[in-house]
């Protein structure tokens, strides 16, 4: 199936040089996919009888969010591409993905949500390092 982040890197009008396309399009994918959990993650545990309990994976699923989000983005760019500020968000992003998933696992037995926002944020993190692993 394609996807828009394929799409998007299918024609980018100039040459990637020699980043692994596949491991790039995964990593772009699990970033805003992760963004997209953790938010929600935040919100439902902001809906939960205990709220005061959940006040640090609030804070960790929003600042996962802005992290994957941001790295989404820079992946997304491709013009004056520089590989020192990749390899340093993608290194952010996989080390807030594994706080993040460590905090919600600790509720995962008691919300499902959090168990769910903790999968995206191991696949992302798995992603960010692969993609590191090529660069």
């Amino acid at each position: 199936m394609t996807t828009m982040v394929s799409e998007m890197l299918r024609t980018y009008p100039a040459d990637l040089g020699g980043v692994n396309r596949e491991a790039m399009e995964r990593c772009i994918a699990e970033c805003f996919d992760c963004s997209q959990a953790c938010t929600a993650c935040a919100d439902a545990c902001l809906s939960e009888d205990m709220v005061a309990e959940l006040r640090k994976c609030i804070r960790t699923n929003l600042d996962c969010a802005d992290i994957c989000e941001a790295t989404g983005k820079i992946l997304s760019r491709h013009t004056g591409y520089d590989a020192n500020i990749t390899r340093t968000q993608l290194q952010a992003c996989a080390m807030v993905c594994k706080s993040c998933a460590e905090e919600c696992e600790r509720h995962a037995d008691m919300h499902e949500h959090c168990r769910v926002c903790a999968e995206a944020c191991r696949r992302c993190e798995q992603a960010c390092n692969e993609l590191l692993a090529t660069l």
